[in-house]
């Protein structure tokens, strides 16, 4: 009989560590080989691994929209994105934005805006907002604001975030895929 004390005395079973799993991204442009656990976020992959710091870590569940970025152009939380599952995926963070040196215009109107204060949010609120460019779906300053809900600014700088928005669209005209 498998009694608690008899379990305790024999050998502890052993679980082999799966293999490294060898990824190619390509990341604001450029082909990027890694090899990575299975369980590597992109997230993680991006910063700790081609130290891509502008993404950021906020609450690792996909609540808070720090961390996103942009996969084939669409909007996606990398904080829940296996790196694994996007191996040929063309992949664009906030470094990734700028035109031959030149800051993209929602960078620019960021700025013009003051739509930030600790700064935290903005790659992500950025990413978010090319994305949602890139859509077409917002009109209006309500569907921004819906469309945008996924990221979380806990400084409140909501009021200045949406006119960036308006004014990177105004500036970015008809071809709004402009990452």
């Amino acid at each position: 009989m498998d009694t608690p004390t008899s379990r305790s005395r024999s050998r502890p079973e052993t679980l082999s560590v799966p293999p490294a799993i060898l990824v190619t991204l390509y990341v604001n442009g450029e082909q990027r080989k890694l090899a990575v656990s299975p369980w590597t976020t992109l997230l993680d992959a991006l910063r700790d691994r081609l130290q891509l710091t502008g993404t950021k870590k906020g609450c690792d569940h996909g609540q808070c929209g720090a961390c996103t970025v942009l996969i084939e152009g669409r909007r996606v939380n990398s904080c829940l994105t296996l790196a694994v599952m996007k191996d040929g995926a063309k992949v664009t963070t906030i470094e990734g934005l700028a035109i031959d040196g030149s800051l993209h215009p929602l960078q620019q109107a960021f700025i013009d805006h003051d739509a930030f204060q600790c700064g935290y949010c903005t790659p992500g609120q950025i990413c978010s907002a090319a994305g949602l460019i890139a859509e077409g779906k917002a009109r209006t300053a309500d569907e921004i604001r819906e469309l945008m809900s996924g990221n979380i600014c806990r400084c409140g700088a909501y009021s200045n975030i949406v006119p960036a928005i308006q004014q990177a669209m105004g500036a970015m005209g008809p071809n709004h895929d402009q990452f």
